[in-house]
């Protein structure tokens, strides 16, 4: 069974920096795609970053564009988040989700990913 959990969120204040974590396990990344996502109160979710374990790609939302890093750990089976210079506006739920058998160009659409894990919530203070 497929199975993600975020962990890492957190209060942290402007400026600063966090990072979260993706455990993953029923699964190796072998060609799946692991997308972060965020969902502020009373907005959509949307995708923040995403990693394609077929050619090693990283792509990332426009706004957090050179704040934010996407990582594996393979041998633990983990993809992080790293979030740097955080904002205001990056407070959110954050959440993991992955998709097999992904050999696309870009990241998955939100609704192509089948397997979500539960959110982290992180707060930045001004």
């Amino acid at each position: 069974e497929v199975q993600l959990q975020a962990s890492g969120g957190g209060l942290v204040q402007a400026g600063g920096s966090l990072r979260l974590s993706c455990a993953a396990s029923g699964f190796t990344f072998d060609d799946y795609a692991i997308g972060w996502f965020r969902q502020a109160p009373g907005k959509e979710r949307e995708g923040v970053s995403c990693i394609s374990f077929s050619d090693g790609k990283r792509y990332y939302e426009d706004s957090v564009k050179g704040r934010f890093t996407i990582s594996s750990d393979n041998a633990k089976n983990t993809v992080y988040l790293q979030m740097n210079s955080l904002k205001p506006e990056d407070t959110a739920v954050y959440y993991c989700a992955a998709r097999g058998l992904w050999f696309g160009l870009s990241c998955p659409e939100t609704i192509e990913y089948t397997s979500w894990g539960q959110g982290t919530l992180v707060t930045v203070s001004s």
